[in-house]
């Protein structure tokens, strides 16, 4: 009869100590807070975009009943971003692996430059001819400028008009030194700046590098700036 009752002990304090495992095996995971997991990591990915970023996270169909998750990693869908309509994946990898895929909308509201005045192809973009707009970026084609530093001084490369945003693809920026045109060399450092004449070897916009000949024939490179500069550091 003792022995008997030392077995009846063992067994129900294993029966005991396995409970919390059996439960913790059949609980389920909560569909709200893979919202919120999907919503706080598309929050860390918009981190860094221009203007106030609202995100929605699309419902879960209820009848959906995972295994609750210890371990869970969220991640973009193949071919998605954190931009407008978009899908996270949310993975969970412990104590069992699934994975499920939760639409969201990602706006952005911000400020944008759209054409002032009626732009022509060709034409070279002043201060008077942009203005700012704001809008729903997410919502404009891709490229668009949001900073008028970008488009002030570059070349439509096709007529827009009055309202219409401008977009990476649709400037160009002015060429500032033309193959065999004399240019002027300029280095500048501190407490110094020299300069000369020198003559450009290639056609390049202004911003971008090139080279140049100079009077003694060494060859030098530098950027290339509206007027015929070079500036060129050592």
């Amino acid at each position: 009869m003792t022995v008997f009752c030392k077995l009846l002990a063992v067994l129900l304090t294993l029966t005991l100590a396995s409970a919390p495992h059996a439960q913790d095996r059949n609980a389920r995971q909560n569909h709200a807070a893979l919202r919120q997991a999907a919503e706080q990591f598309l929050r860390t990915q918009t981190n860094n975009l221009p203007g106030e970023v609202s995100i929605t996270v699309g419902s879960i169909d209820r009848r959906i009943n995972l295994p609750a998750c210890a371990a869970l990693e969220p991640f973009l869908a193949a071919g998605n971003r954190a931009w407008g309509k978009t899908t996270v994946g949310l993975r969970c990898t412990a104590p069992l692996p699934w994975t499920i895929h939760v639409t969201a909308v990602v706006r952005v509201e911000g400020d944008y430059v759209a054409a002032a005045v009626p732009l022509a192809s060709g034409q070279s973009v002043g201060p008077s001819d942009i203005v700012k707009m704001k809008g729903d970026l997410t919502d404009l084609p891709a490229g668009v400028i949001t900073d008028p530093s970008q488009a002030i001084g570059r070349t439509v490369t096709l007529s827009l008009q009055p309202g219409m945003p401008l977009r990476q693809d649709t400037l160009r920026a002015q060429q500032a030194v033309q193959q065999g045109q004399i240019v002027r060399l300029v280095t500048a450092g501190p407490g110094f700046r020299v300069s000369g004449e020198a003559r450009a070897l290639n056609n390049e916009n202004d911003g971008q590098v090139t080279q140049a000949r100079t009077n003694g024939g060494q060859v030098v490179s530098g950027i290339a700036k509206m007027g015929g500069i070079v500036e060129v550091t050592y």
